[in-house]
């Protein structure tokens, strides 16, 4: 006697899952030119971005000039090491490394769902929804914070100008913007996050300039360019606070399914995303270090704090150059508040469509092909945080920004964690997709390196959030990403003996496709089937069934 479906599913869950997606193709193909059947509303608007577009996601979900210009300094008046530059070129790389297996497998998965999606592949499914419970919260929590940073800085660029405004007031008003931006086409969102990002690097470029060509001691130094910098102990706390000034990158592969000729795009948005983003803030390091001095800058960092790169160029630019530089600033954010709305929203759409989510969260704009209901949660979730800290008269730039996107990077480090582990499972079990760099080499190599910068961010993220020895939010965070994760994995669980069909397109997007077809199985065993194999009848054409 053949073993029951139940059986079957629990000897070989792949496999059977892989049949039943098979199965549920063969449906929705039937279906599909069935009367009120509407492909739109579950599926984003693809062919809408170009490599530069999506170049522009990635970088601006970094910020380079809010980097420079916040975090830069901050690294060198708190650790107050000058191998910053060294330490912002080692993360890049670290981050390429990871790159190379992270766009490795997004040309065979091209999924909004991104990290959820990939490490459903590799990893199986419990644990990719563990990923997206980490998910949600992680670039939720990013873009929240920084409605705090932009509040503040565009409260202070209008109290120059005389006008006292408050930050909650600055903050709304990026809300609505972002709110309209997130409903609208995302090759519109493209050309504005574009259109801000070249005025960006072209101002941190002149800003550079300037900086090399007036050192403080009067010679461009290259001394904190020196390797052995490299092993002082206070390099894995700048390699923790650096490697936030990279978050964003990788919500370029969020933005597959819009992309033109994805398998490509993405790949090399993703590479380009990265190399920018670390060029640019290696070699702005460096500059400020040489505008004030090699002995100097940690000093001056102290004691300037944000007001660093401007007090370095302002003797030698027009002050036009300077408001520049403080519009710019501020456009910084909201590009970096653009891009996060556009993948936490993405997300969201991609767990409706799979119905890990309700189904609605499934469902995109008719015309826009935005993710309506998704792009609409995450503006309701971000103006009631906002009106939270006013309310509660929290401090916007420490409570609000500082605290949001640190523990928002902590979890997009883990993703990127989870995922790197996921593409050495995935090409282990498909070696022929890619070749052994690609597939085995660089996923080993990210794996470990990750592993040591998360051990290290885990360990230190009290000491990041200045909160003191004793302190439960030391391990909360932390522990609550974990609680999140091992929900996450339940509820597939559940939804794996409730709901078999959903489980069956966890991760597999759109398509629902998978990379091989299984064949039929067969029929469920059931007593008419064991009555028939005892006693065959004969059809009307003669031939015996059973």
């Amino acid at each position: 006697m053949s073993p029951g479906r139940h059986q079957r599913r629990r000897d070989n869950v792949d496999r059977w899952a892989g049949t039943m997606l098979n199965e549920l193709n063969r449906e929705a193909a039937a279906k599909r030119g069935a009367p009120g059947s509407d492909i739109i509303s579950a599926a984003l608007a693809n062919n809408r971005l170009g490599v530069s577009s999506v170049v522009f996601f990635g970088v601006a979900g970094a910020a380079p000039l809010t980097v420079i210009i916040g975090a830069i300094t901050t690294v060198y008046a708190v650790v107050g090491n000058t191998a910053l530059p060294l330490v912002y070129i080692v993360v890049a790389a670290i981050l390429s490394i990871f790159t190379v297996g992270f766009v490795a497998m997004s040309r065979h998965i091209v999924n909004s769902g991104a990290f959820y999606s990939y490490i459903s592949h590799g990893l199986g499914r419990e644990l990719g929804v563990a990923a997206a419970f980490v998910a949600l919260p992680a670039y939720a929590l990013m873009q929240i914070g920084l409605f705090g940073l932009f509040g503040v800085v565009a409260s202070s660029i209008l109290g120059s100008l005389g006008l006292a405004v408050p930050w909650v007031a600055c903050a709304l008003v990026a809300w609505a913007f972002i709110a309209v931006l997130g409903m609208l086409w995302v090759d519109l969102s493209g050309k504005v996050l574009g259109i801000l990002l070249i005025a960006e690097i072209a101002v941190v470029l002149v800003y550079d300039l300037v900086m090399v060509a007036n050192p403080r001691d009067g010679e461009v130094s290259v001394a904190m360019l020196n390797p052995a910098q490299l092993l002082t102990p206070e390099v894995v706390a700048m390699m923790v606070l650096a490697i936030g000034g990279f978050t964003g990158f990788e919500a370029t592969v969020v933005l597959s399914e819009e992309a033109k000729d994805p398998k490509r795009t993405i790949s090399r948005a993703t590479h380009l995303a990265v190399l920018l983003a670390g060029l640019m803030c290696a070699v702005s390091a460096w500059a400020m270090s040489v505008g004030a001095g090699p002995g100097r800058i940690v000093a001056d960092a102290q004691r300037e704090e944000t007001n660093l790169v401007f007090s370095l160029v302002s003797p030698h630019v027009p002050d036009v150059m300077i408001t520049i530089g403080y519009l710019l600033f501020m456009t910084s954010i909201f590009a970096a508040l653009l891009a996060f709305h556009a993948a936490v929203s993405r997300y969201q759409f991609a767990l409706g469509r799979e119905r890990m989510l309700p189904s609605r969260w499934g469902y995109t704009h008719p015309r826009t092909g935005a993710p309506v209901v998704g792009s609409i949660t995450q503006s309701v979730l971000s103006l009631i945080a906002i009106l939270a800290y006013w309310f509660t008269k929290a401090d916007p730039l420490v409570q609000l920004f500082g605290y949001l996107t640190v523990v928002g990077g902590l979890g997009v480090l883990i993703l990127m964690w989870g995922t790197s582990a996921a593409v050495i499972a995935f090409f282990v079990q498909h070696p022929r997709l890619e070749n052994v760099w690609r597939g085995r080499v660089t996923p080993v190599i990210a794996f470990f390196l990750l592993s040591i910068i998360l051990f290290a961010t885990v360990v230190g993220l009290g000491d990041v959030l200045g909160l003191a020895e004793d302190s439960m939010f030391n391990w909360a965070f932390a522990a609550g990403y974990a609680v999140l994760a091992v929900l996450g994995a339940g509820w597939a669980a559940i939804i794996r003996y409730t709901k078999p069909d959903v489980y069956a397109v966890i991760g597999r997007g759109v398509e629902r496709r998978t990379l091989f077809e299984f064949p039929e199985p067969p029929r469920p065993h059931s007593h008419a089937m064991a009555f028939q194999e005892h006693y065959p009848t004969t059809t009307g054409s003669g031939r015996e069934s059973r």
